[in-house]
């Protein structure tokens, strides 16, 4: 059995963020290090908390198989910006009809 000191030593990333508590902090950190965009850990932890994970692992799965990207992370958003588009009009014009009653009354 590895001693705890052992494990932390092999891993692949030394600056991963030490404070992870919440599943979505490490699907984040997953997310990160699966692009190879380890400076933007916060941005991908803020995606997994916010954003329907269905959204989050087809962008992944794209990028993935996009082998000849020289930039994954930026491929990545460009396919979230695509699939998010449109829940995003949903929620939008949701949100601007429930304003829109509450006004009324």
């Amino acid at each position: 059995m590895k001693s705890i000191k052992k494990i932390i030593g092999e891993t692949k990333f030394k600056n991963r963020p030490k404070n992870i508590s919440r599943e979505f902090q490490m699907y984040g950190v997953y997310l990160a290090e699966s692009l190879g965009d380890t400076k933007h850990y916060s941005l991908y932890i803020k995606l997994a908390k916010e954003i329907d994970r269905k959204i989050l692992e087809e962008a992944l799965n794209f990028t993935k198989d996009y082998y000849r990207a020289r930039n994954k992370a930026q491929v990545f958003m460009w396919r979230l910006k695509q699939l998010d588009n449109k829940v995003f009009t949903f929620f939008a014009k949701q949100k601007r009809q429930g304003s829109s009653k509450q006004a009324v009354k």
